[in-house]
Parts: C-alpha cells; sequence; structure tokens
C-alpha cells in the first residue's frame, strides 16, 4: 500500500492527550498513572482540560468538575496546565514534521497536516509514518496517531480510528464501509448543535449526510451544507497550507541539520537554501516582508532568536540570505549548531508594498526579479528540485 498510491498523499497527526504527555517529558514519575490537567485543580469547580488514558479507563472525561473526576478515579493525579511547556513542544514537534516535508499546516497546539505526496514517490506511506511516530515518541516523549489518506478530511477521520500510537489508511472508496456506520456527531466539523439540527431532517450518520441531497443542504444551511455532504462522501479539496494558522503573518523555514555543525561555510549554504524556499512560499502568496528573523539552536538545545528589518522591502531569496548573513555572523556564539530558521516576519501583499530605488541599483533589482520570478515559474511547474543554483565559492 505504499508504492501503488495514486493521488495526494495526506498525513493528519494527532498526539495523544498532549498535555498529559508533556508533563510526563518533564516529570517521569507520572508515567503509567492517571492524570490529569485541570484548570484549577485546588478548587472543587476546577474543571479537566485533558486527561491520561489510565485516567480515562476510569470513566474521566473533560470538561468534568475535578471533583467528580476523584470520586471516579481517588488515585487521580492533578496538574495545572502550563503552557509555555506546551507551546515549546509543540514547536519541537513541528520542526520534526518539517524534516520531512515543508507542507505542514498546524492545526492546533497538537495536530497538524502534512503533504507527503512528493516523498512517497520514493516510498512507502506506512514505513514513513511507522517512522515518524517512533521518533516523536523516542526523541519527544510524544505519543501520536496518523491518518492517512487522499485529503484533508479522511485523513482526520482516519487518525481518530486508532489511539493511541495507531496509523491508519483511509481511501475514498472506504468511505461507505468504514465512515458511513458513524453517528453524526463523529464527523469532523460537525458540532452537537449542527448534529441536532441535522437530526431533525433525519440525518443520524454520516451516511444518510452522504445520500442526502445536496442541493437541499444548501437551500438549508448554506455553502457549508453542500460541503458537508461532499465530506462525507469522501472528497475534500483543501491544500495543505503551511500559512493557514498564522493568518500569513509570517513565513519561515527550518531544518535539523544532518550532525551538530560548526563549519561557516556550511551553515551558511544552509542559510542559502531556507531562503530559497521562504522565497518560493512568498510568492505563492504574493507577500514581502522587510524584516528577517533568524532562530539558531545549539547542540545544547539553547535557542535564540533574532531579527533584522531592512529599509526596503525583500523579494529574492538573495536579500533574505544577505540579512540571515549578518544576523549570523553577529550572534552566533560559534557553539555547534543543531537547527537553523529562516523567517520572513510582519508579511504584507506585495502590492501594497513598496521599493526605493536609486539610479545604480535599479537595472540589478530588475534582472533579478525576472531571474526569480523565471525559477518560480519552473519550480512550481516541475518541483523544488528542478533547479539548483551555482554557488560562488572563495578564490
Amino acid at each position: 500500500m505504499g508504492h501503488n498510491w495514486k493521488g495526494r498523499v495526506i498525513f493528519h497527526v494527532d498526539m495523544n492527550s498532549f498535555y498529559a504527555s508533556v508533563e510526563r517529558v518533564y516529570d517521569s514519575s507520572l508515567k503509567g498513572k492517571p492524570l490529569a490537567i485541570a484548570g484549577d485543580p485546588k478548587e472543587r469547580r476546577g474543571i479537566v482540560v485533558t486527561s491520561s488514558y489510565e485516567a480515562r479507563a476510569y470513566g474521566v472525561k473533560t470538561t468534568m468538575p475535578v471533583w467528580e473526576a476523584r470520586k471516579k478515579c481517588p488515585d487521580l493525579i492533578v496538574r495545572p496546565p502550563d503552557f509555555d511547556k506546551y507551546r515549546k513542544v509543540s514547536s519541537d514537534m513541528f520542526q520534526l514534521l518539517q524534516e520531512y516535508t515543508d507542507l505542514v499546516e498546524p492545526v492546533s497546539i497538537d495536530e497538524g497536516y502534512m503533504d507527503m505526496t512528493l516523498p512517497f514517490k520514493q516510498g512507502s506511506t506506512v514505513a514513513e509514518a511507522n517512522h515518524i511516530m517512533r521518533r516523536l515518541e523516542r526523541e519527544l516523549g510524544l505519543p501520536a496517531s496518523i491518518g492517512i489518506a487522499p485529503n484533508k478530511f479522511l485523513a482526520k477521520m482516519a487518525s481518530d480510528m486508532k489511539k493511541p500510537l495507531g496509523i491508519t489508511i483511509l481511501r475514498k472508496r472506504d468511505a461507505a464501509q468504514k465512515l458511513w456506520p458513524l453517528p453524526i456527531e463523529e464527523m469532523h466539523g460537525i458540532g452537537q448543535k449542527t448534529a441536532d439540527k441535522l437530526k431533525k431532517w433525519n440525518i443520524h450518520s454520516i451516511g444518510d449526510l452522504a445520500r442526502f441531497s445536496p442541493v437541499s443542504l444548501q437551500q438549508r444551511f448554506g455553502v457549508k451544507g453542500r460541503k458537508w455532504n461532499e465530506r462525507a462522501n469522501g472528497i475534500d479539496e483543501r491544500l495543505v497550507d503551511p500559512d493557514a494558522a498564522n493568518e500569513i503573518k509570517s513565513v519561515g523555514n527550518s531544518t535539523t541539520l544532518e550532525h551538530d555543525e560548526d563549519n561557516p561555510e556550511a551553515l551558511m549554504m544552509t542559510l542559502e537554501k531556507l531562503s530559497e524556499k521562504v522565497e518560493m512560499r512568498m510568492k505563492r502568496k504574493q507577500v514581502t516582508s522587510w524584516t528577517i528573523q533568524l532562530t539558531i539552536r545549539y547542540n545544547d538545545r539553547k535557542t535564540i532568536t533574532r531579527s533584522k528589518t531592512n529599509a526596503n522591502p525583500l523579494f529574492t531569496a538573495k536579500e533574505m540570505k544577505e540579512q540571515a548573513k549578518v544576523l549570523l555572523h553577529e550572534h552566533w556564539s560559534g557553539k555547534p549548531v543543531r537547527l537553523l530558521g529562516v523567517t520572513a516576519l510582519h508579511v504584507v501583499p506585495v502590492d501594497q508594498a513598496y521599493k526605493q530605488l536609486d539610479l545604480f541599483s535599479y537595472q540589478k533589482d530588475e534582472k533579478e526579479a525576472e531571474l526569480s520570478q523565471t525559477v518560480s515559474h519552473l519550480t512550481d511547474k516541475y518541483g523544488e528540485h528542478i533547479i539548483s543554483k551555482g554557488l560562488l565559492t572563495k578564490k
């Protein structure tokens, strides 16, 4: 089921009991014990935010009052949420996923989509998903479930089918057998209030929704009604968009180096490759930026971010690399580097930007913009690896 896959390959990666898993990363004594994260564990009116699978086995559920959770599970350990820790581990998680593809779309702090279509020209879907799942558990202490499908909706539904530590493939042709028998409440995108409304139309299962007239659904619920019908039939054309969660406030790429690196030339080459990826994504979004941020993570996991603002908007990878190069020169301590990242901050649509060119730089900028546009068209059509820009070597 790896080499004969046709069409898109989308992963939905969902951390299992994320907050509880992170707490166990920081305190190993919690492993294997019933654990709940609650908004105010010292007070009876505190509410359970999430719980470990050990706690769920006793009937502890999300939104349950702490007093009721303790009644169901007398040995329950309750911890307050620590969102600084969760954000840090979430960032590490997404950086790991980005090692496999640039097309990673965060959905929330603990889940995201990956477009793995191109990587799977060369490998097996299940083997790669298993590799990702094992790395998340081994390197970050995060158990995860992964859904594999030809689109985002089916991938999301698939990831919910086996928890914890499950991998599920769900194809469009599987919808009638695996999706349609499920209650309408279990369909992604359908909340309880919507489910109650649909039931008044005698729609009780995902199959009922799939077979219902899309025209009638649109007349009653608007465009989203037709979309629900399409989803129930396994149809979803949405693309995996790395910038969707950011409302395109920033565009960035990072990479974990093959080994801890302290060679300045090797770091410069990495900055160039990262800048090229940022440039391509900015062109597709038709945005530009004045500010470049450099992220450096050392081999002791200490991370620093530094930014530099240019007088004119930045359009090309060359301009971004030059900014990042200055930041690296000014702020790199010389210690071995494990990760580098380049991010364009505070992006704006190109048509809102301006550029003041002096007499001598105009012709040079115009030629570089034309070359950059040509490269962008070729990579959009044939893929990022169709062109390899020549590197200047020192004489």
